[in-house]
């Protein structure tokens, strides 16, 4: 891994066609743009583990009772009043 120390307004080059520019540094937090080629994907890597994360569990295999126990458990924290019943307006007949 390389560690580089960049200013504010500073840059890097990655490649031939990927530069990182520091636009600002405030506390704790850098701004940082990016130019890159639009087939290149840049992405935040808290993004990429959730999106792994993600495709993990949706991989795994419950039982389908284990599935309604788990709907069941959010359905019953849905109380609340009952939607009153629809009446409709009668029709005169001539």
């Amino acid at each position: 891994m390389l560690i580089l120390q960049r200013k504010a307004g500073e840059s890097l080059v990655i490649g031939e066609d990927i530069t990182v520019r520091v636009v600002s540094v405030d506390g704790t937090r850098v701004r940082l743009a990016i130019s890159a080629p639009e087939d290149v994907s840049i992405l935040r890597s808290e993004l990429v583990t959730a999106t792994a994360a993600n495709r993990d569990s949706a991989m795994e295999e419950s039982a389908p009772a284990e599935l309604l126990g788990l709907l069941g458990g959010v359905l019953d924290k849905r109380e609340g009043p009952a939607c009153p019943p629809q009446t409709h307006p009668q029709r005169k007949e001539d």
